[in-house]
Order: structure tokens, then sequence, then C-alpha cells
């Protein structure tokens, strides 16, 4: 027996806004959730990395997802997303700033349109809700991984010698 669209089991994806829009991830790819920070900046990188900071002694690369998507409107910017090493290909610790949380909610596949996204990088579908429409993206954006942050951390400790 092949198993069907409706009998897949719901994915749990955490909503977040980004401007004026929702968004959504899967909590699986997701390690933890910070308040946003003071950033060290990094000369000659990418316009979509916003800066690095020290989480327990890694080094984060902080990015802005909607220099990613093209967003324009602003946000309050109040937390950061860090994803799970496994996810960023062996890039180190990298996290996305957003405008704010929202909640943890179950998405069934058949809540998911992808017909919408076929050529959207980065897109996993629309998810339809009784009031609004959620746009589940993933971290499968090249640009995002391409930047590997310096180890300040290790560069701080050696001068401190």
């Amino acid at each position: 027996m092949s198993v069907t669209e409706t009998d897949a089991e719901p994915t749990k994806v955490l909503e977040f806004g980004l401007g004026n829009g929702t968004y959504c991830l899967d909590i699986g790819i997701i390690d933890e959730i910070v308040d946003a920070g003071k950033l060290t900046r990094i000369p000659n990188s990418p316009d979509h990395v916003e800066g690095v900071m020290d989480l327990r002694g890694r080094t984060t690369t902080i990015v802005d997802p909607k220099t990613l998507f093209s967003i324009d409107e602003k946000g309050p910017r109040e937390r950061i997303v860090v994803f799970d090493d496994d996810e960023t290909d062996g890039s180190g610790a990298v996290g996305w700033m957003v405008d704010e949380l929202f909640q943890v909610r179950d998405v069934a596949p058949e809540d998911v349109d992808q017909a919408t996204t076929v050529n959207g990088e980065g897109v996993n579908g629309i998810v339809k809700s009784e009031n609004r429409f959620l746009i589940w993206v993933t971290t499968d954006i090249d640009e995002v991984v391409d930047f590997e942050a310096p180890n300040l951390v290790r560069e701080k400790e050696q001068a401190d010698e």
C-alpha cells in the first residue's frame, strides 16, 4: 500500500515575521532562538550578512533573510533563529535575523500549495491557513552558506595570549 498525501504526518513549523509578511520554517532545522544582540560587522562581507556574534563560544554568522528574499519593509528585528549545523552543509553556525516570532504549529501536506512556487528559490510552498497565507521558506539558498565568517573567538583568544 502506498502512502498518500493525506496519510503523511504534519510538519511542525515556526511562524515568523519579516516586514509585513508571515513566513515559516521547519522546526526540525532550528537549533535555538535567541534575542538579537550586538553584532560584529565583517568588512567586505556579502550584503545579506549582517555580521557575526558569539553564541556560547561559537562564532555565528547572522544573515538578513529580507535581503535574500528582496523584502523592503522594515521591522523590529527582535530575534535570531539559529539553524542546526547539519543544515548549513558544514559552513558553521548560521542564524537569521527576524522581526518577530509568532508560534509553532502543525502543517499538513494538503495545506501546502507548491504549484505557485515552482521557480521560487528558497521557497517550499505557500501554507493555506484560515485567515492568511504563510510562505514556507527553506535554508537551501546558496548565498547563505557561501560566506564563512572568520573565527573571531579563536582570533580574540590568540590576541589575548
